[in-house]
């Protein structure tokens, strides 16, 4: 059974997403939403992004049956304190962030007695902002929904139905788990590119100007991945800073490995891992999580 009211709270890349994609495959949903920033709420009202903008996050989640909090991590526990008191006592209690155990422990603590179930929306871009929104964002995309343990088999089969309903392909695990996988997948990408970009621009024997100039396929795709939000960014870090830096460690033995094959001259242990992870990028693209096509099928999503 689909949501009667959808709040959300942050009307940036993926909160204005949902709202886009729930008034296009959820049209009897009524949408509601609020951002701390005046001119997002502004910018989200000429876009539509919700059915109604309203000016106080408590007008947002009046009488909704889902709420879904779309800010930065950091923010969650301010943005819990200002619904609090106007939450439903049946409504259930979702968010976006990509660092799942940190976000569970303060939704429950900051909510007592709210259903709360996170997930996590694996899809976005390097933009970001009320203009950065689209409806078909989370298409063959994976959404992870992390319930806690005691959480209801219902209201966790609702939400993933909301998920999919949306184009999203469902996974469910332990916060724990998700925070370990996406460190690989997600967030140690993220920091590598925003380190080899500083690295490039810090360069004193090569200019900014020939970095950017000279810019091969691999940079620029580093550059894009380094122009991801700031703040999301540096929150996630903070918030899934075990699991991250446990990955991390595992990457810097890798990268001292390679670093030795170079300095030996080892061809063939380059050569082995070159060809191990081509297959990976195969196998991504089989399964239809990217394109095939040199540009990799990004094109205007708009």
């Amino acid at each position: 059974m689909s949501y009667r009211h959808v709040a959300i709270i942050g009307l940036g890349l993926i909160g204005g997403s949902i709202g886009l994609a729930v008034r296009e495959d959820l049209p009897d949903t009524k949408t509601t939403g609020w951002d701390i920033d005046p001119a997002v709420r502004r910018r989200a009202r000429e876009r539509g992004l919700t059915d109604t903008v309203c000016e106080d996050a408590g007008e947002a989640v009046r009488g909704a049956d889902l709420v879904i909090l779309c800010v930065p991590v950091g923010a969650m526990p301010a943005a819990a304190a200002a619904i609090a008191a106007d939450l439903s006592p049946e409504c259930v209690v979702s968010d976006v962030g990509s660092s799942k155990r940190t976000i569970t422990d303060m939704l429950v603590d900051a909510l007592p007695g709210f259903t709360v179930i996170p997930a996590h929306p694996v899809a976005g871009t390097e933009h970001s902002g009320p203009d950065a929104g689209f409806s078909m964002l989370f298409h063959q995309r994976w959404c992870i929904v992390t319930p806690p343990a005691d959480a209801d088999r219902a209201q966790v089969a609702r939400l993933v139905d909301f998920w999919e309903s949306l184009g999203a392909m469902v996974e469910t695990m332990d916060a724990d788990h998700h925070d370990k996988v996406l460190a690989v997948t997600s967030h140690i990408p993220h920091l590598i590119a925003y380190t080899i970009v500083g690295t490039a621009s810090d360069m004193e024997t090569v200019t900014r100007s020939e970095v950017i100039k000279y810019s091969a396929g691999g940079f620029r795709d580093f550059t894009r991945i380094a122009a991801s939000d700031p703040t999301m960014w540096r929150d996630v870090f903070l918030n899934n800073k075990d699991a991250v830096l446990e990955m991390l460690d595992t990457f810097l033995t890798d990268l001292a490995l390679m670093r030795e094959a170079i300095r030996a001259g080892d061809g063939q242990t380059m050569f082995d891992t070159f060809s191990r992870t081509r297959a990976i990028r195969r196998s991504i693209v089989a399964l239809g999580q990217d394109d095939a096509r040199p540009d990799f099928g990004r094109g205007d999503h708009k």
